[in-house]
Parts: C-alpha cells; structure tokens; sequence
C-alpha cells in the first residue's frame, strides 16, 4: 500500500507485506505502548480487521491478530483492557471513511490461512536484555535464562529457603501471566517435569514472581513475559542428543560479583535499619560471599 495512516497513540505504515507500528511517546500515552517503541506486523500474522465506532466521537481501526502469532498478545491471554490493546488505531469520527478504507485494504491483504491459528510466532516481541521488580524479586532475562533474584523483605519463606532461581530457556515450557492490575497478579515459569502448582500459591513458587502495587507492571513485566515466551517456542523442539543447559540453583559457582556485591549492600541496608540482627547480616553475607 506505501501509505501512512495517524491515529491518536500511533500511526500506521503500510507496506507490500506488513504494517509497521508506530507508538507516539506521551505523558497520556499508554505506558505499554511507550515500552514498546514500534512493532512490525506481517499481514500473514493476522486474523481479521475491524472497524467501529469509538468513545467520545472516535473510530478504531482494528487488526486481530491470528492466535499464537504474536507472543505479546499470546501472553497477555485476553487480559490486556482496550485501550492498551496495541492493535487498535483510534482516529476522529470524520476519518471513518479513511478507516473503513484501510480495513478492506487490509482484509484483501490477509494470507489464506487467516482463520487458523500460526504455528509459529510470526511478530517479533522486545529484544532481551529485559527486567522488572516485582513485589517479592527482581526477574531479568539475558536472551539465554531467566533469573529471579529474591528481596529480603519480600519474599516468602519458602522462596529464600529456595535460593535465588535461574532457569534456562531449555528447561521451561511456556510463561503464565496474570496482569498486575488484578488481584494476585504474577508472572510463572512452567517448567519441563515440574510438579503442578496452583496458581494461588505464587508467592510461595520459587519459579514465579508476584505483583503489587507499583510493582512488575503491565508495560515492564508483559513485554518480559512475551520475550521468554518466544525464546521458549523458538527452542521447540530441542534436536535428538541436545544436552540441555540444567537449572541453576542457588550455591552453585560462577555467580557475578557485582551481583553479589550488590545483594551484600541490601543486606547493609536491612542490617543498618535494623531489620536484620548482627548475627542473620553475618550469616547471609557468609553465604553470598561463599558463591563466589
């Protein structure tokens, strides 16, 4: 098409075979969109194309993506609210015409296996490095494994009885999302022959982190979410013979120092605020220390 269509929070290039996404920055820009930057969509990777009339004299352009094409939405499950769906172009009621254009534009443009579900992703989700604090750890992802680093103040019992996690993509299955903005929100790691957890018993599952206020939100800890998710899918299935990295226990060696140096100067800090005794600072710093 080489055209270029403007809405509210984005705007819309069109190509021979993909509409390239834009999302404008903004302090009343959805977060989500922000993290996102931009996002290029295979035409191949969607489903159908709406359009309808929106709130408060707007129209929405909407693309549906095919089921399983997109990690970021295969991730988010449904639970994503409308107006942080990255699908949905919202322009003024006049431009309803242009919109109903671009929508059969797009429908003439849908690959033949439109209504089935993509056996592979076919939209890129956010490159790794990646991380964000949850309520009871941080969770970084370097392309390879992901690490839940445990808070003191926290986590569970049986999280630190646990140790900190890292769990290599080829040890894992999948991810399970619940958004932060509902009660009891976290982010699971399924992993390969691990028992069967209930998922109201994220706070005491060492390969999950939980949510809180203001903690793993849905623009830092969902784009994590859809970039493990891809990983995970990309390795399916391993090859015959492959040696799988195993997981990576807490006490095992070759932890990074800076890592550790960083973990001791939070001890410091519970210690000086006097939440940890003299004799808990100098056990837990022994411990770090011995990782080494």
């Amino acid at each position: 098409m080489g055209d270029v269509l403007a809405g509210f929070h984005a705007v819309w290039e069109f190509d021979s075979d993909s509409v390239l996404i834009r999302f404008e920055r903004g302090i009343r820009r959805p977060k989500l969109f922000q993290a996102l930057g931009e996002r290029r969509i295979p035409y191949e990777a969607l489903r159908s194309v709406e359009v309808s009339t929106g709130r408060r004299g707007t129209v929405v352009l909407h693309a549906v993506p095919r089921p399983g094409a997109d990690p970021l939405m295969e991730a988010a499950s449904g639970q994503l609210k409308e107006d942080a769906d990255p699908y949905r172009l919202v322009l003024p009621a006049e431009r309803e015409a242009l919109a109903s254009y671009y929508a059969d534009e797009l429908r003439t443009a849908l690959g033949p296996a439109a209504q089935e579900p993509a056996d592979r992703h076919l939209v890129t989700a956010p490159e790794p490095p990646l991380h964000f604090k949850a309520y009871d750890g941080k969770a970084s992802f370097d392309g390879r494994s992901v690490a839940f680093r445990w808070f003191w103040t926290g986590a569970s019992s049986a999280k630190w009885k646990s140790g900190d996690q890292t769990f290599a993509i080829g040890e894992l299955t999948g991810v399970e999302w619940r958004s932060p903005e509902v009660f009891n929100g976290y982010l699971r790691l399924l992993a390969r022959d691990a028992p069967e957890t209930r998922s109201g018993e994220a706070d005491q599952d060492p390969a999950a982190v939980v949510f809180g206020l203001g903690y793993g939100p849905v623009h830092e800890s969902l784009p994590f979410a859809a970039a493990v998710l891809q990983a995970v899918r990309a390795a399916e299935p391993a090859p015959d013979g492959l040696e799988r990295t195993p997981v990576r226990r807490a006490g095992s060696t070759g932890r990074d120092p800076a890592d550790i140096a960083d973990r001791i100067r939070h001890l410091g800090e519970l210690h000086g605020a006097g939440l940890l005794t003299d004799d808990e600072f100098s056990t837990k710093k022994a411990e770090l220390l011995a990782e080494l």
